[in-house]
């Protein structure tokens, strides 16, 4: 079991909690420079399709969900808590997340398929 004062799995560990605070705010800092980033900077390799999604937005994706893990592990301190409490906590996003991603891409597709034959306008 890793330290209590330590992230990434043990791999870092800190002498106090002030300090692992600050650890761990740096790094969601530097996750979120990076995502703000690739937002500004859009690499053109970056916005080819990859699995009906363009690969910039996979990224921001991935980085969102290592943002929410860390907010929720650390600061929530969903580590420190008994693995029973964990999984009730995390089994149930790990269902409800995908479901909901399936319900946004067919609602979307749904919608920009009636917009683009011309059965209502774009101006709403």
């Amino acid at each position: 079991m890793a330290h209590k004062l330590s992230i990434f799995r043990g791999l870092l560990t800190f002498k106090s909690n002030q300090q692992k605070i600050w650890g761990v705010l740096i790094f969601l800092s530097i996750v979120t420079v990076i995502e703000v980033a690739l937002g500004i900077v859009k690499p053109a390799a970056l916005l080819t399709p990859i699995f009906g999604m363009k690969g910039l937005n996979w990224i921001f994706i991935i980085l969102t969900l290592v943002k929410a893990y860390y907010i929720a592990w650390d600061f929530m301190h969903l580590r420190d808590e008994k693995k029973s409490l964990t999984s009730s906590i995390v089994l149930p996003l790990l269902i409800l997340i995908p479901y909901l991603v399936f319900i946004l891409l067919v609602e979307a597709d749904y919608i920009y398929n009636v917009m683009s034959d011309g059965f209502v306008s774009w101006d709403f």
